[in-house]
């Protein structure tokens, strides 16, 4: 049960997938949470109609300085400083290295690496005033182990990494800055790209995993609490892998 005192948390990508499971999650926590869409206005309704009033979800292309600026001021303005900044926004433009296009490559980069940095730019500072805050950048297990077709999103959640350390040192000591990268995650985005829907790849996927499962929404957000709340009091400029021990690193 939220108040109109309940501390705000902020989730980019909030509305769908993983991102809409880490919103309610903290809607749980107690946060009035405020989560950002680029596209889907279904799912953004669904996913305030699933809060129970204590999500609101508002438009915003997170690559855009302009909109990202627009939406924190309104964010900051009716809500005041955010306890939780959840940077999970992201897309896949998936090619070969000698064939992606300059587009490809962009998109990407500016959504899934500068994205992060311009709502952190904006929030922040607010955060840093109040005296406290967690920032947690969702990351992926391929900024640590590439893959083919995909050296634009390997690279931005590389850089998501570095940013993340970055921000962890600048922001001490009151505001915390993590990265939780998910592995191979039950949601319907998931199962297309790597063809989950057929048995035969979904039994070599899982071949991998020493867990012999995918992960589920729920236990991202198990760790996002982890990482937001009093027992990770300790905890900056760290990344946390979640991924049944695909990658041991």
């Amino acid at each position: 049960m939220t108040t109109a005192a309940a501390p705000a948390a902020v989730v980019s990508g909030g509305t769908r997938g993983i991102g809409l499971e880490l919103s309610l999650r903290l809607a749980r926590l107690g946060h009035r949470v405020v989560a950002l869409y680029r596209g889907d206005e279904a799912a953004a309704r669904q996913a305030e109609r699933t809060g129970g009033g204590a999500i609101s979800a508002l438009r915003v292309d997170v690559a855009v300085p302009a909109q990202v600026r627009a939406v924190c001021a309104h964010v900051l303005d009716r809500y005041g400083a955010p306890a939780v900044l959840v940077n999970n926004a992201g897309v896949n433009r998936d090619g070969p290295f000698l064939t992606m296009g300059e587009d490809q490559w962009r998109e990407v980069l500016d959504t899934n690496l500068s994205g992060p940095f311009h709502l952190s730019r904006a929030l922040a500072p607010a955060m840093v005033e109040a005296g406290r805050g967690s920032i947690v950048n969702i990351g992926a297990t391929t900024a640590i182990r590439p893959r083919a077709d995909g050296a634009n999103y390997c690279s931005a959640k590389a850089g998501l990494l570095q940013l993340t350390r970055c921000m962890a040192l600048e922001l001490a000591p009151h505001v915390r800055v993590n990265a939780l990268l998910p592995g191979f995650t039950d949601t319907p985005e998931v199962v297309e790209r790597y063809r989950l829907d057929d048995p035969q790849r979904r039994a070599a996927v899982l071949a991998t995993v020493p867990q012999r499962r995918t992960g589920s929404p729920r236990e991202i957000a198990d760790a996002l609490e982890f990482l937001v709340g009093e027992a990770s009091a300790y905890v900056t400029g760290q990344h946390l892998v979640v991924d049944g021990g695909h990658f041991m690193g």
